[in-house]
C-alpha cells in the first residue's frame, strides 16, 4: 500500500512552503544565510524502468492537493490547527524570533546535561502538551531550534500570525553567530552524548504519543510542516539538524506503522475465525466490534502513511542528494534501517534505487552508510530473496567496491559480498569472486581479514556443502588440501605468514591443527602423500602458523604490533606450551625428513625458536633434544645458504640461552661446530697463502667455510678461535695482490666486523686497561684501512659488503660512542679524515646515483626479481651513507651529495632523502639551509661546464628549479625559526650569483645569473620585510659589482628574482621605483620612531643571520664594532604627490643606508660593524616554548622595525 497524505498535513505543508526546491543543498556557515549553493548533480536514472518512479522532485504538495480531508476522528478537540495567512505586524510584546537573552528551554538543557531518562523528560514534555498543546508544540519547536545552535525563538505571536517560512526567514535573519559550530557539528564526547539523547527524544516522543496524540491531526502535522521547511533552508545548521530529527521521526513512524500492520494481521484472524463458527455459536456483537476496530486500525494506518509519505517526499528526495556529506549519510542510513523495520513497505525497487545511486557518491562516510543498509538486507535470506532485481543492476559496482580508496568501506563491502555468497548462492560469479581472493594479501589487516573470511566461505570451508559437525581429522585434512591448491595455484603471492594471518580469525582453529599438518608432512604413502610444492607450501604454513600463535602478533607490514592485554598474554602463553608439547616430538623427523632441502629446513628451524624450551627439561624430553642438536648440527654442515644458516644459527642461539636447564647441550654442539670450522678454515688459509693458485673446489670450500663462520659469527662469540688474523691477513692479500675470490673475501670481512664489535662489546664501560683500549684501536683502524682499499674492487660484491662494513664501524665509533657514562671508551673514536670522507662521497655517486637505465629497459626490468633485489640494496648503502651524516660522523656539507639528487632520484629513494632532510633540518636549521644551497650551486656549476652560459632554457636547468621548489616546501612551517636560514640562503645565493664576471661582449649577464631564478624559488617562504631588505640587497650588489643590465633589454633572470621579491602591494615594477620621486606623510600619519637601542636590548630581533658558519647552539649575541650612531628621520614628503607611488618612494634612501648592514660585505675578511644574532635552538621547542614563540607575534612590529637596521621604511 503506497503511503499518502492527510489533508491536514498537506495544509501544514502548504503555508510552510518548500522555498529551496529539490537542489537546495549547501549552506554556508550559520549567520551566512541567503547565499545559494549548487547540490550535487542526480545521478542517472537506472537502466531498468521497474527501479524508477515518480517520487522524484518535490511535487508531493501538488499531488496531495486533490486528496480529499478524511472524516472526523476521535482525537482531542482544541479548535481550528491548520494555518492561514494572517497580517504581519508582529506584536509589541516581544515577538522577535531571537532575542539577546531567549528562555532556557527545558527540553534543551535537559538533553544537554544527560542528567535525567528521556522518557521521563518526555513524560513531563506529554503533560504540558496536554494541558496546552500550543505551548507543548512550541516548546518542542524551539527545542529543535536552539539544538541548530540558533538562540532564537519562536514565540506564540509568530507562531499564530505567521506562516512557517517566514519564520524560518527571521530565525535566518537572526542567526548572529561568529562560528560555523553548531551542536550537531561537534565531535566532543558531551556533544555526542547530546546527539544520541536528541536522536532518542525524537522517538521517544512517538512512541509515547502512538495511541493518542500522534493522531490529533495537529502535533505530527505541524511538526512535519516545520521540519519539511528547515530541511529547504540556506542554514547548513537548519537543513543538518531538521532533516535528522525528520529521519529519526519517519523511523519511529515506521515502527508505529509495523505494530499498527500486526494489528490488524491480528485483527483480520480473529475476525475470520469468529465467521468461521457456526450461527449459534456467533457472536455478532462480537463481530461488530472487531469491524468497528478494523476501521479504526485502518484509519490509523492512512494517517501513518500519510505522514511518512509527506517526510519521503519533503525531506528524503531532496536531501539524499544535499551536498553536505553527513546529510546524505543520514538519509542512507535511515532508509537502511526503514527496509529492515518495514520491508513490506519499503523492501521495494522504488525505494532501493536511492541506496544503488548513492553507491557512486564520492564521500567515504556516504559510501558506508550504503553498505551498511545493504548489509542489513542482504543478511537475511527472505530478504535477500526480494533484491534480485537490484543485485543485478548493482552487483558490478559493489564488487568494484572491493578496491574502494578507503579501506573501511571496502572492508564492509567484502563483509556486504560474504553475506551475498551465503544467502544468494547464484548471485556472484567465479569472475566476481576472483577480484575478491588478492585482496588476502593487502596491507590492511582488517580488509585482510574481512576476505580471508570470504575466501574460506567460498572455497576452503569443508562443511559449505553440508551441515553436519565439523570432524576435526578428515575435515582439516580437507581444509590443507584445499588451502595448498589455492595457494600454490593462484601464483598470487609467495609468502604463506600473510595468508595465514588472513584466515587466523574465521579459521584459527584449523590452522592450529598442528598435529594434521605433521601428519601429512610425515605421511609416505605415494597416493595420498603431498607433492613437493605442497610440502613447501605446507611447512611454510606450519611457520606461519606457529609465529601466529606463539607471538599473537601479524606478520610484518600488517599494521603496528599492538600490546596484548593480560588475557591475551596469558592465552598466548598456553597456545606457546600447547604447540611445543605438540611439536617436540615432530620436529626431528620433519627435520630428519627434510634436512636436504634448505627450502624447508630453514621454515622448520624457525619453529624452533617459538618453542617453550623449559619444557624439555621439565617434560623430560632431553631425548628429542639431541635429536633436535643432532639435526641442526646437520644443516649446518650440509648447506650453504644464507636463510637456513641464519635460521639454524638463531635456532642454535636460543638453545644455548644461560637461562636454560640445559643450556650446556646446545654450548657443546656450538664449541664442537666452532672447532670444527675454525681448524678447517685454518688449514684453508695456510694453504691459499702459500700456494700460488687454487681450484674451484678449494676455493668453493674456503667460501663454504667462511659463511658458516660469518653468520654463526653473527649471533655468536667465536673470538675465542683466534680467526681475527687469519682473515686479516686474507683480505691484506687481496688488497696486495687481488688474487683471493670475491666469495672468500665477502665472508672474510664479515667476520673481521663481526669480531671487532665482539671485542668492544667486552669492554667495560669504566676502568678500561689500556691495552685492551690501544689493541682494539689498532685493529679497528687497521680494518677501516683495508676497507677503504676494497671501495675500488673490481667485483660488486666486495665493494658493497667493504662500504656497508664500513659505514657500520665509522658509526659505531662514532662521536657518540664515549657519551652515556662511557667516557673511558673516547679513544676509540674514529673520524673520517677528508679523503675517506670524498671516497664515500664518490662511491655514493659511482654506484647508487648512477644514471638510469632507458625507460624501456626500465619498464622491462621493473618488475623482475633482481631489479628490486638491486634496488634494495642500494638503498641500504645511502641508508648507510645518511645514517652517518645524521650522528654527526661526516660533515653536513658532505649532504649536498645526497639532497642534489632529491628530485630526480624521488621514486627510488625519496623517503630515505626526505627522512635525512628532516633529520639534518633540526640538528642545525644554518648549516642544513647551507647545504640545500651547495646542492643547488653544485648542479648549476656542473650544467654550466656542461652547456655553457646558454641554460636557461635547459631542460636540465628547469630540473634544478624543481628542485629548489621542493627544497623551498621545508620551509613552509616555523616561519620565525625559519627565518635567519632562509635569510642566509638568499644572501649567500645573490653573492653566488655575481660572483663570476660578465662575458666579454656588451651587456652579457654574469656566467652564474641564472642562479637568481633557482634562488626566487625559496622567495615565496619569506617575510614581507625580509623581501624589502632583500630587494634592497640586490640593487646594492648591481651597484657595486657595477654590472648594469642594458635599459632596452633587462636580463630576465634579474627580474624573475626581482619579481619575486616584490609585495602585493607594489603595483609598479621594482626596476620604476629608484626615479620615483619620496612623498610626505599623508595627514593624520605618524612617522615610525626610530628604535636603535632594541638591538642593544633584544639583538635576536634582526632578521640577518651571521656569514659565518654557525655557533653552537643558544651562543650570545653580540653587536660588534660599538653601538652605532643614530639614524636620521626620513625626510618629509610632499603630501600632493601621487599615493600610488607611496609603496617605491624610499628605494633610493634605502640603497644609502645598505652600506650599514654588515650582511652586505661580499667578503669575509671585509666583515666589521657585524651583526650577529642568537642562534636558534637545533631542538625541537617544547610546549612552553612553542607558546612563547606564538606570543613573539604580538612583537612582530619591533622585530621587522628596518629602523633597527638602518633602513627606514617609507
Amino acid at each position: 500500500m503506497p503511503p499518502r497524505r492527510s489533508a491536514r498535513i498537506q495544509g501544514a505543508s502548504s503555508s510552510s512552503g518548500s522555498s529551496a526546491g529539490p537542489g537546495a543543498g549547501s549552506s554556508p556557515a550559520p549567520g551566512s544565510a541567503g547565499v545559494q549553493s549548487s547540490s550535487p548533480p542526480s545521478p542517472p536514472a537506472p537502466d531498468s524502468p521497474d527501479l524508477s518512479s515518480g517520487d522524484s522532485g518535490s511535487d508531493f504538495e501538488d499531488t496531495l492537493r486533490l486528496r480529499s480531508k478524511r472524516g472526523p476522528h476521535r482525537a482531542l478537540s482544541h479548535g481550528p490547527v491548520s494555518k492561514r495567512p494572517r497580517r504581519r505586524e508582529p506584536s509589541g510584546d516581544g515577538s522577535s524570533p531571537a532575542t539577546s537573552n531567549p528562555e532556557q528551554n527545558t527540553l534543551f538543557e535537559a538533553i544537554r546535561s544527560a542528567k535525567i531518562a528521556v522518557e521521563t523528560v518526555v513524560d513531563d514534555w506529554l503533560e504540558t502538551y496536554k494541558q496546552d498543546r500550543e505551548t507543548g508544540f512550541l516548546e518542542l519547536v524551539n527545542f529543535i531550534i536552539r539544538s541548530c545552535g540558533c538562540r532564537g525563538v519562536v514565540t506564540p505571536e509568530m507562531f499564530r500570525h505567521l506562516q512557517n517560512s517566514e519564520i524560518i526567514q527571521q530565525l535566518t535573519e537572526k542567526f548572529e553567530e561568529d562560528s560555523a559550530e553548531y551542536p550537531l557539528s561537534l565531535g566532543t564526547q558531551p556533544w555526542r552524548r547530546f546527539r544520541a539523547g536528541f536522536c532518542e527524544l525524537v522517538a521517544a516522543v512517538v512512541r509515547r504519543c502512538q495511541y493518542s496524540v500522534v493522531y490529533d491531526e495537529f502535533l505530527m502535522d505541524a511538526l512535519i510542516s516545520l521540519l519539511t521547511g528547515l530541511s529547504d533552508s540556506q542554514v547548513r545548521a537548519f537543513r543538518h539538524t531538521s532533516t535528522l530529527a525528520a529521519m529519526k521521526l519517519m523511523t519511529a513512524l515506521v515502527n508505529v506503522a509495523l505494530g499498527v500492520s500486526l494489528h490488524q494481521e491480528n485483527n483480520q484472524r480473529q475476525y475470520e475465525a469468529e465467521r468461521s463458527k457456526g450461527p449459534s455459536r456467533r457472536a455478532t456483537d462480537k463481530l461488530e466490534a472487531l469491524l468497528e476496530k478494523r476501521r479504526e486500525l485502518q484509519e490509523q494506518q492512512e494517517e501513518i502513511e500519510n505522514m511518512m509519505n509527506a517526510i519521503f517526499k519533503g525531506v528524503f528526495v531532496h536531501r539524499y542528494r544535499d551536498v553536505v556529506p553527513e546529510i546524505r549519510a543520514i538519509c542512507m542510513e535511515e532508509l537502511g534501517m526503514w527496509m529492515r523495520s518495514y520491508a513490506a513497505s519499503f523492501l521495494t525497487d522504488g525505494y532501493l534505487k536511492y541506496i544503488g545511486w548513492t553507491l557512486h557518491d564520492k564521500q567515504r562516510e556516504v559510501r558506508l552508510q550504503c553498505v551498511k543498509a545493504l548489509q542489513g538486507l542482504y543478511c537475511c535470506r527472505d530478504m535477500a530473496a526480494h533484491m534480485e532485481l537490484f543485485t543485478s543492476r548493482f552487483k558490478t559496482r559493489m564488487v568494484s567496491m572491493v578496491l574502494d580508496k578507503e579501506p573501511d568501506v571496502a572492508v564492509e563491502v567484502v563483509k556486504l559480498l560474504t553475506l551475498m555468497l551465503e544467502n544468494m548462492e547464484e548471485a556472484l560469479t567465479e569472475e566476481d569472486c576472483q577480484s575478491v581472493y588478492p585482496v588476502v594479501y593487502v596491507s590492511s589487516r582488517a580488509l585482510a581479514s574481512a576476505a580471508g573470511l570470504f575466501l574460506y566461505r567460498r572455497l576452503l570451508d569443508p562443511q559449505r556443502e553440508a551441515g553436519r559437525e565439523p570432524s576435526r581429522d578428515g575435515d582439516n585434512r580437507t581444509f590443507f588440501r584445499l588451502l595448498l591448491a589455492f595457494f600454490i595455484e593462484s601464483e598470487l603471492h609467495e609468502h604463506a605468514a600473510y595468508l595465514v594471518d588472513s584466515l587466523w580469525d574465521c579459521a584459527g582453529p584449523r590452522l592450529r591443527d598442528w598435529e594434521t599438518i605433521s601428519a601429512l608432512l610425515l605421511e609416505e604413502s605415494p597416493t595420498e602423500g603431498l607433492a613437493d610444492r605442497q610440502e613447501k607450501a605446507l611447512v611454510e604454513i606450519l611457520a606461519a602458523s606457529v609465529v601466529q600463535a606463539a607471538e599473537g602478533q601479524p606478520p610484518v607490514g600488517r599494521g603496528p604490533a599492538k600490546k596484548p592485554s593480560a588475557r591475551e598474554r596469558k592465552a598466548q602463553v598456553e597456545e606457546r606450551t600447547r604447540l611445543t608439547h605438540c611439536l617436540i616430538p615432530a620436529l626431528p623427523q620433519l627435520l630428519a625428513k627434510f634436512s636436504a632441502d634448505a627450502e624447508k629446513a630453514a621454515p622448520l628451524l624457525e619453529v624452533l625458536r617459538c618453542f617453550d624450551l623449559s619444557i624439555y627439561c621439565t617434560g623430560r624430553l632431553e631425548k628429542h633434544l639431541e635429536l633436535v642438536l643432532g639435526q641442526l648440527q646437520e644443516v649446518v654442515e650440509k648447506h650453504v645458504g644464507q636463510a637456513v644458516l641464519e635460521a639454524a644459527s638463531h635456532a642454535l642461539h636460543a638453545l644455548c640461552n644461560p637461562e636454560l636447564a640445559l643450556h650446556g647441550r646446545g654450548d657443546l654442539v656450538r664449541s664442537r661446530l666452532a672447532d670444527q670450522l675454525a681448524d678447517k678454515f685454518h688449514q684453508e688459509v695456510t694453504e691459499l697463502l702459500q700456494a700460488s693458485s687454487l681450484d674451484e673446489e678449494e676455493v668453493y670450500s674456503m667460501a663454504a667455510t667462511l659463511k658458516r663462520i660469518s653468520v654463526l659469527f653473527n649471533a655468536h662469540d667465536l673470538t675465542p678461535w683466534q680467526l681475527f688474523k687469519p682473515c686479516a691477513q686474507l683480505l691484506q692479500r687481496a688488497v696486495d695482490t687481488g688474487e683471493v675470490p670475491p666469495q672468500v673475501l665477502v665472508p672474510a670481512i664479515a667476520c673481521l666486523h663481526f669480531h671487532i664489535l665482539w671485542e668492544l662489546s667486552h669492554l667495560p664501560s669504566t676502568s678500561v686497561p689500556q691495552e685492551q683500549l690501544q689493541s682494539l684501536k689498532t685493529r679497528a683502524t687497521s680494518f677501516c684501512s683495508l676497507c677503504q682499499s676494497c671501495l675500488s674492487d673490481v667485483d660488486a660484491g666486495v665493494r658493497e659488503q667493504a662500504f656497508v662494513v664500513l659505514s657500520d664501524l665509522l658509526l659505531v665509533f662514532g662521536p657518540q660512542l664515549p657519551r652515556d657514562g662511557r667516557e673511558a671508551l673516547a679513544p676509540l673514536v674514529l673520524l673520517p679524515d677528508a679523503g675517506l670522507q670524498s671516497q664515500l662521497a664518490a662511491f655514493l655517486m659511482d654506484h647508487v646515483f648512477h644514471h638510469a637505465c632507458s625507460h624501456e629497459e626500465l619498464s622491462a626490468t621493473e618488475d623482475s626479481e633482481s631489479h628490486i633485489e638491486e634496488l634494495h640494496q642500494r638503498r641500504v648503502l645511502l641508508a648507510g651513507f645518511c645514517k652517518l651524516i645524521i650522528y654527526d660522523v661526516l660533515e653536513l656539507s658532505a649532504a649536498s651529495d645526497v639532497f642534489k639528487h632529491y628530485a630526480k632520484f624521488y621514486s627510488d629513494y625519496g623517503d630515505i632523502i626526505k627522512e635525512t632532510l628532516n633529520c639534518t633540518r633540526q640538528i642545525d636549521r644554518q648549516g642544513w639551509a647551507r647545504t640545500l644551497l651547495l646542492s643547488l650551486q653544485q648542479l648549476m656549476t656542473e650544467l654550466l661546464l656542461q652547456q655553457g652560459p646558454e641554460i636557461r632554457a635547459a631542460e636540465a636547468f628547469l630540473e634544478i628549479r624543481d628542485l629548489a621548489r621542493r627544497f623551498s616546501l621545508f620551509f613552509s612551517l616555523h616561519q620565525l625559526r625559519n627565518r635567519p636560514a632562509l635569510l642566509s640562503m638568499h644572501r649567500e645565493g645573490i653573492q653566488f650569483a655575481f660572483q663570476e664576471p660578465p662575458g666579454p661582449g656588451p651587456g652579457l649577464p654574469p656566467l652564474n645569473l641564472p642562479f637568481l631564478e633557482v634562488l626566487s624559488e625559496f622567495s615565496p617562504r619569506l617575510l614581507r620585510p625580509d623581501k624589502a631588505l632583500l630587494l634592497a640587497y640586490l640593487e646594492k650588489m648591481c651597484q657595486e659589482r657595477q654590472w648594469l643590465a642594458p635599459r632596452d633589454a633587462p636580463w630576465p633572470s634579474l627580474v624573475t628574482y626581482r619579481n619575486s621579491l616584490q609585495t602585493q602591494e607594489e603595483g609598479g615594477s621594482v626596476s620604476s621605483r629608484s626615479s620615483a620621486p619620496r612623498l610626505r606623510p599623508l595627514p593624520g600619519s605618524t612617522a615610525k620612531r626610530p628604535r636603535l637601542d632594541a638591538p642593544l636590548e633584544h639583538p635576536s630581533s634582526s632578521p640577518w643571520p651571521s656569514s659565518r658558519l654557525p655557533s653552537p647552539a643558544l651562543t650570545s649575541t653580540v653587536l660588534r664594532g660599538g653601538p652605532r650612531p643614530p639614524l636620521p628621520w626620513p625626510p618629509a614628503q610632499d603630501p600632493g604627490s601621487d599615493p600610488s607611488l607611496l609603496q617605491s618612494s624610499s628605494l633610493s634612501h634605502r640603497r644609502s643606508r645598505m652600506n650599514r648592514l654588515s650582511l652586505m660585505v661580499e667578503e669575509k675578511e671585509e666583515e666589521k660593524d657585524e651583526v650577529t644574532i642568537e642562534e636558534e635552538s637545533n631542538e625541537e621547542n617544547t610546549p612552553e616554548q612553542d607558546r612563547t614563540l606564538l606570543a613573539s607575534q604580538d612583537r612582530l612590529r619591533d622585530l621587522f622595525d628596518s629602523t633597527i637596521l638602518g633602513i627606514e621604511d617609507a
